[in-house]
Parts: structure tokens; C-alpha cells; sequence
């Protein structure tokens, strides 16, 4: 798909008159441990038009790109003075608090806050409760690049928070799998029973802990 594909739902939202849109993307749903990490990214339709083909002329959904390549695009996004970035974090106790479903939706809502655009491009399923007017698109973050963008400061901001609790909690393994369900990950969990950021409502680390949640 070429990046031109990529502007098309932002095209559609300036051709309705909502020049200040921001997409939004999270990572970090899934994992056993650690937040999950929402962002969201806005463009001015004079900038990314000019820069879809150059400076983001490979810009793609997170899960698609090389960790090099997320970190690359991560420094390209945060050091342009055009592009206006929010991001939100739900740590693992509020996450077993709400629901991780609740918890993404906030984590949404605190990245649109930053930035207040008119208008938000999510990725996956509709959202309630966000600060402004929005469209869901399933898949949306290989389908606009405003949501790619967003896919890519989410990504590389949870990789980066979870390197930091592996220094805290070392025998985990959190920098190498980020908190998902590897086999390692399970294995030490069986050794050394959850840390302060497992999620304690997830069944493999409620199983553990003996704990009445599910």
C-alpha cells in the first residue's frame, strides 16, 4: 500500500472540516505485566502531505516495522516540530481495577487530552468516552498513517517503560518479552510468583498467586 492510500480517512475527516485530527493507536492489551500505553498523533494536512512520501514514506503499523525501524520513526515523530503528540498510560493495579478493555479506552482518552484535536481516528472497534468526535477503522494502523504514527510512539513508549522495570524486577525478563506470555516469562513467574506490575485479574498470574478473580 502506498503511502498516498495511507492519507485517505484523513482526507475524508479535512474534506468535513476537522483540520486538527489526531489517530490514535495503544499498545500493550495482552501482556501479563506492565501498562498498557495509548497514544495519539496529529499532523497538519500541509505537512504530512508534503512528508507522507519522504520522511514518512515507510511509516506502517508497529507490528509490521523492525524494533530498529519503530525506533527510528519513535525519534523522526518526536523530534518534528509539526506533529503534536499525547500519550497515556493505565498502570497494572488500575488495569485490575476497571478491566483492560476500560483501561485501553481511558489510556485513549488521557493521549486525546493532551493534544485536544477536533476529530480521532482509532484503531479496532468503536470507544466511548473520548474527548472528541471520533471514527474506528479495524486495522486502522496499516489503513491511515496518522494511526501508524500513534502505533509506533505507543510501541516504542511501553518497550521502553517495561526495559525500565526489567532493571527493577530483573528475574522477570520484562526487556525481552515485554510482559507477554512467553514460556520464559511463565516459567519465572512459577519461580518467583508476580511482581508489583503483574496484572493480577490475568488468569495465568491470578492462577499463581491464588488469587479469587476470575
Amino acid at each position: 500500500m502506498s503511502q498516498p492510500d495511507l492519507l485517505r480517512f484523513e482526507e475524508q475527516a479535512w474534506g468535513s472540516g476537522f483540520l486538527h485530527l489526531a489517530g490514535v493507536d495503544e499498545a500493550g492489551r495482552g501482556p501479563l505485566a506492565g501498562p498498557v500505553v495509548a497514544a495519539a498523533v496529529s499532523f497538519s494536512p500541509e505537512h504530512i502531505r508534503a512528508c507522507a512520501g519522504t520522511t514518512y514514506d515507510a511509516l506502517n503499523d508497529s507490528k509490521k516495522l523492525s524494533a530498529i525501524c519503530r525506533e527510528h520513526y519513535y525519534e523522526i515523530l518526536q523530534a518534528d516540530e509539526a506533529v503534536e503528540i499525547g500519550v497515556g498510560i493505565v498502570e497494572a493495579e488500575e488495569i485490575d481495577r476497571i478491566n483492560i478493555l476500560r483501561a485501553t479506552h481511558h489510556a485513549m482518552a488521557e493521549a486525546l487530552e493532551v493534544i485536544q484535536p477536533q476529530f480521532a481516528l482509532i484503531d479496532g472497534l468503536p470507544v466511548d468516552g473520548l474527548p472528541c468526535p471520533s471514527q474506528s477503522i479495524v486495522k486502522g494502523d496499516s489503513k491511515s498513517l496518522s494511526i501508524a504514527a500513534a502505533s509506533v510512539i505507543a510501541k516504542v513508549t511501553r518497550d521502553r517503560l517495561m526495559s525500565e522495570y526489567d532493571t527493577l524486577y530483573p528475574c522477570y525478563g520484562f526487556a525481552d518479552h515485554n510482559g507477554y506470555g512467553t514460556p520464559a516469562h511463565l516459567t519465572a513467574l512459577k519461580e518467583h510468583g508476580p511482581s508489583p506490575i503483574h496484572r493480577r485479574s490475568f488468569r495465568p498470574v491470578a492462577e499463581l498467586d491464588q488469587l479469587d478473580f476470575l
